[in-house]
């Protein structure tokens, strides 16, 4: 009786083993039929885009939310409140998928030359840059609302032609 229950046991444990390892070898992949564009990675069933990139399988450019003209309205907050300065601005993909060029008119025409910008997500950030290279810098970062379709821009324009140097401060709304 007792080499039965052995053999019962037995056969229990190698039923639950082999039960086991089949349960754990036939579980699905989630990512398999997942395709990831760009470089993108899967994990877990969802893409893991790469810098850049966007989407559900990481088939937008970043850069297509930000490229247009747009209708700026911005002003000085410091060191004075100033009246609002309407222009249109365009910003367009600049050598890689994550630089964009900010043509000729930002800041109603303040600068001659283009502004190199930075593009993460629904962030966009210009570096400080002398794009005349005359002394006057710009540097700022805009964030995109995707729910308005704006851009909500803080920037500097900095003077260092004059001792000390003059700092403008502005915010704007592109739309």
């Amino acid at each position: 009786m007792k080499s039965l229950r052995l053999i019962a046991l037995s056969a229990l444990v190698t039923v639950g083993a082999f039960t086991t390892v089949l349960y754990t070898s036939c579980s699905k992949d989630a990512c398999s039929g997942v395709t990831c564009q760009n470089g993108g990675t899967c994990s877990g069933g969802n893409c893991t885009c790469p810098t850049g990139y966007e989407g559900t399988s990481c088939e937008t450019k970043s850069i297509t939310k930000f490229a247009k003209t747009w209708t700026a309205s911005d002003k000085e907050t410091s060191p004075k409140d100033t009246a609002v300065a309407l222009y249109t601005v365009a910003v367009s993909q600049g050598a890689t998928v994550t630089d964009a060029v900010i043509q000729h008119t930002f800041t109603d025409s303040y600068f001659n030359n283009s502004i190199n910008a930075t593009i993460s997500g629904n962030t966009i950030t210009i570096a400080s840059q002398a794009p005349d290279n005359d002394g006057y810098y710009v540097a700022g970062t805009g964030t995109y609302d995707p729910t308005t379709s704006q851009l909500t821009w803080t920037y500097t324009l900095t003077n260092t032609n004059v001792t000390p140097n003059q700092t403008l401060s502005y915010s704007g709304t592109w739309h």
